[in-house]
């Protein structure tokens, strides 16, 4: 069992009760507008961090990370980018991937594995949003925004497990804007 703690849009703002939140994960996943190279050096000092940029990322951040990330933990396979939308709204872009992910999954076509999505993280919108794409069959994870930067009223981490191929354990994690 692999424990994870998902974060977005810290812009630059690591709060310190993340690390609190994080303690018992074994990675934590970042999906973008990190803000500064010191926030995640500070992650990856404490945990194996996975990261993307995000569209407000400039300088060594842009340039140590990707814009998407497709890695598998257990038995799910990951895709995070940073701007990527909702079941229903997605940017249009990834339409093509979601695509070969469903095929590969209907045709149970093993030299395709490695265009099946079981999870897609992303941030952007600092709207926490967790939704099962009936569509496309995957579960979508949004963690909202960590940061302080924006309108909404509270800063938001999720934490979960994975099992195998079962995602599970889900919990939002709010945090009082000080």
């Amino acid at each position: 069992m692999t424990r994870i703690g998902v974060l977005s849009d810290t812009h630059g703002l690591l709060d310190k009760r993340v690390f609190e939140h994080f303690k018992d994960v074994d990675e934590i996943w970042h999906a973008g507008d990190i803000g500064s190279e010191d926030v995640l050096r500070r992650l990856r000092e404490f945990k194996p961090t996975r990261a993307v940029f995000g569209n407000m990322d400039s300088g060594d951040v842009r340039y140590s990370l990707s814009e998407f990330y497709r890695f598998k933990v257990e038995d799910v396979n990951v895709l995070m980018t940073h701007i990527g939308g909702y079941p229903g709204h997605y940017n249009p872009w990834l339409i093509p991937w979601f695509k070969k992910s469903l095929e590969a999954k209907m045709t149970n076509d093993q030299s395709q594995i490695n265009n099946v999505i079981d999870l897609f993280v992303c941030g952007h919108s600092h709207i926490l949003k967790v939704q099962y794409d009936s569509q496309f069959k995957f579960l979508t994870m949004n963690p909202g925004a960590a940061g302080k930067q924006g309108w909404q009223p509270c800063q938001t981490l999720l934490r979960f497990t994975i099992d195998g191929s079962k995602i599970d354990n889900l919990e939002v994690i709010e945090l009082e804007r000080l």
